[in-house]
């Protein structure tokens, strides 16, 4: 009996603790005041939408797509047979950003090769919504909406999340309508999962399920702190690992993408690749030095001019360490484009720091180059090859299965790091070209006709 008071009064005090820490208290009918969200999720459900989205697909029939068929039986194009076309729906989530403005920030994915996106406030008003402009390398995308009375989130400073803070994700899981999830901050700063090309993941146990992309993490006072986007599944459901872009990244794509229409990322021209045990040994550095190798140069590049040379360990950034390559791409590429930056290197065992100004990324249209690369658009990659920065959805790249965020290794058999290499690797045949394509941790073949 003793032993069933003593864990009565223990889980009263935690239940009352997790209260003064996590939510505000609402009245019960016996006077006492129990912790809840409720009264915080009052503000925030209204600032957090559902996604419809629709894309129409042809026919899947071989005859009704040959020009010789259509013209012989008097066929009509695709276009002009709509009953012949089928619409797919999925469902999402997005956060109201500004709501005099009617901005929404949802997930690249969400929304990707649709036609139609339909947005649908919790007070059960339906706006037909405007794209405003895409971030793939980060899975962002910006709608618009024509619309009176919205309710924006108050956005938080991601930076200053820690691990073990509470958090709430709000979202439209399976199209069920709004639900909310609770957990906490289980890690910060994960990388190299290979879902975006620009990776600072806020991982977290609140249930994030299908639908719930695109959706709100807030913090206990209602601001956002990241924008829900991906989970592990091995098994096919949630096991507790959801991961959100913190809030302070996808700003900074939602300010460019409402000001210019596109995001710019800064670069300084260099390929780098992470540290290992025999490179850490070769370099004779010590066990506690970290750091990013710069493996080439390119001649020309902001860093050819400030003289950062192969070999170099790049350990910090303006005073921020940089130990993983994606920590390091992350500070140069959210940099301004001509702001100058100051990398402290390690170099022949000396330490050294050196003042490189961020470059403007290099791209070019691969339409400019083959007939096959119509539609797409590449640039130079900091870790190597020739990354595809953009494509056209009805492209042949895209109907052949490349996507943006794509890296060419190399074009025809011959290796690629420049543009220029591509183009040279383009001209050697007209009528297909064969592709070695870096996906993620993955790399195939692919080919193009």
């Amino acid at each position: 009996m003793r032993r069933k008071a003593r864990f009565l009064a223990l889980l009263m005090l935690t239940t009352l603790s997790f209260g003064a820490l996590a939510a505000l208290p609402m009245n019960a009918p016996q006077g006492r005041e129990l912790p809840s969200l409720a009264p915080m999720l009052e503000q925030v459900n209204s600032a957090v939408v559902n996604i419809a989205t629709y894309a129409r697909q042809p026919e899947q029939n071989p005859l009704l797509s040959d020009p010789f068929f259509r013209r012989f039986f008097n066929i009509p194009d695709e276009e002009a047979r709509p009953h012949a076309q089928r619409r797919q729906t999925s469902a999402g989530s997005g956060v109201i950003f500004d709501a005099g403005n009617g901005t929404i920030v949802t997930n690249f994915h969400v929304i990707k090769g649709a036609d139609e996106i339909q947005v649908s406030l919790i007070d059960g008003r339906t706006f037909e919504a405007e794209l405003v402009g895409t971030d793939p390398e980060v899975d962002i995308a910006v709608l618009k909406i024509d619309a009176d009375n919205l309710y924006e989130v108050e956005l938080a400073d991601s930076d200053s999340l820690l691990v073990g803070d509470f958090v709430v994700a709000i979202g439209n899981p399976f199209g069920l309508g709004q639900t909310i999830t609770t957990g906490v901050v289980s890690a910060l700063g994960r990388t190299g999962l290979g879902i975006d090309s620009y990776e600072d993941f806020i991982q977290t146990d609140a249930s994030i399920n299908p639908g719930n992309s695109g959706g709100a993490l807030v913090n206990l006072r209602g601001e956002l702190v990241g924008i829900n986007t991906a989970i592990i599944a091995p098994g096919g459901g949630n096991v507790g690992i959801g991961f959100a872009i913190p809030v302070n990244m996808a700003r900074a794509s939602v300010e460019q993408i409402v000001e210019h229409g596109e995001v710019k990322r800064g670069q300084i021209g260099v390929a780098i690749q992470d540290m290992n045990p025999a490179l850490r040994k070769a370099f004779k550095l010590d066990n506690g030095m970290r750091g990013v190798l710069v493996t080439d140069v390119r001649k020309g590049s902001e860093a050819d001019k400030a003289g950062l040379q192969a070999g170099d360990l790049i350990t910090a950034v303006n005073g921020d360490p940089t130990p993983t390559t994606g920590e390091l791409r992350n500070s140069i590429a959210f940099s301004d484009i001509g702001e100058t930056v100051t990398l402290s290197l390690l170099r022949d065992g000396m330490e050294i720091t050196i003042k490189v100004k961020v470059g403007e990324p290099e791209r070019l249209a691969g339409s400019d180059m083959h007939p096959l690369f119509k539609g797409v658009t590449l640039a130079p990659n900091p870790e190597g090859g020739v990354k595809i920065v953009d494509m056209a959805r009805d492209s042949q790249a895209a109907i052949s299965g490349l996507r943006p965020g794509d890296i060419l290794l190399s074009v025809n058999r011959a290796g690629v790091s420049t543009v220029e290499d591509v183009e040279q690797a383009l001209k050697r045949e007209q009528d297909q070209v064969l592709l070695q394509v870096q996906r993620g941790a993955g790399v195939f073949f692919l080919v193009l006709r």
